[in-house]
């Protein structure tokens, strides 16, 4: 019998794009980044969506100049074969000061990131 997919994982099972991304967002390393998702992504962040690396490096940029934060892991779950829902806890200087934020990773074919959505 297999394992319950939607259990939580350790962080360390995570897939090489999405730990990739999380350790390239927290260095604020578009490039980085950008080496993680698939050419043709999409990611979606307080309920807009950038597409392709052209449009998803500019919201990188943006996003890492805006404000100072730390990142916390709080946790990983495998929802299915392809996606992973992770928090993470940021403090810092944006408004409230402190947030979890469910980053919701689809990954594709190719084992990069071909989705990833943002939410408080």
């Amino acid at each position: 019998m297999g394992a319950d997919p939607s259990r939580s994982n350790d962080p360390a099972e995570l897939p090489t794009a999405i730990s990739g991304y999380l350790v390239a967002h927290t260095a604020r390393d578009t490039a980085a980044a950008l080496a993680t998702l698939a050419a043709d992504a999409a990611v979606t962040d307080e309920g807009k969506t950038y597409r392709g690396h052209a449009e998803i490096g500019q919201w990188l940029t943006a996003a890492a100049s805006e404000y100072t934060y730390t990142t916390e892991l709080l946790g990983a779950q495998r929802t299915d074969a392809e996606r992973w829902t992770v928090t993470q806890r940021l403090e810092g200087d944006f408004p409230g000061g402190l947030v979890d934020l469910r980053f919701q990773f689809a990954l594709g074919g190719h084992g990069l990131i071909e989705q990833l959505v943002i939410e408080v």
